[in-house]
């Protein structure tokens, strides 16, 4: 298995420990300090990216603006759980020899009613690596909802990668 769909099994997964901490009030709470979004709103909006990659990377054309957004998804916590054990399941059977495919996608980058999206070239690896980089920021404002309501979490929970990395670079050269 290729290193970008570990890592994105990875941060599926850190994701499925913090939903195992929390109750489905807070997965249902609003926070004012942070947009009024709710954690279920977090997790339902990266659970849509990952089925939209998921359903069509093998076409050969990824709309992420076609997502089902289901409220279920959003107001259960187990729903939520069961959709990301699955993402794992059907991630773990992505192809390496897929990884450089083309791809195209669609995306809306602009709020404009009469606007219409347009499709850009990219690779399944790419889109991989989107996934990973949007989930964790979307982690990051849900580790804000968790602290502000006193729930414990993992320091590096919606920290990237490369964050992290220097972190760790700068504590060893401070030694």
């Amino acid at each position: 298995m290729h290193k970008i769909i570990e890592d994105n099994i990875a941060v599926l997964k850190q994701g499925i420990q913090l939903l195992g901490r929390i109750d489905n009030t807070l997965y249902n709470q609003p926070s004012p300090q942070c947009f009024s979004s709710k954690i279920g709103g977090h997790i339902r909006h990266n659970i849509d990216h990952y089925l939209s990659f998921i359903d069509s990377y093998s076409t050969g054309e990824l709309n992420y603006d076609q997502r089902d957004r289901d409220p279920l998804i959003e107001n259960e916590l187990s729903i939520a759980c069961e959709k990301m054990f699955e993402i794992i399941k059907r991630l773990s059977d992505v192809s390496t020899v897929d990884l450089n495919n083309p791809l195209k996608v669609k995306m809306d980058t602009n709020c404009d009613e009469d606007s219409e999206s347009e499709w850009s070239q990219s690779t399944v690896l790419r889109e991989l690596q989107f996934l990973l980089s949007h989930t964790i920021h979307h982690y990051a404002l849900m580790a804000v909802i968790c602290r502000l309501q006193n729930v414990k979490i993992d320091a590096e929970f919606g920290v990237a990668p490369s964050t992290i990395r220097y972190q760790k670079s700068q504590a060893q050269c401070a030694q």
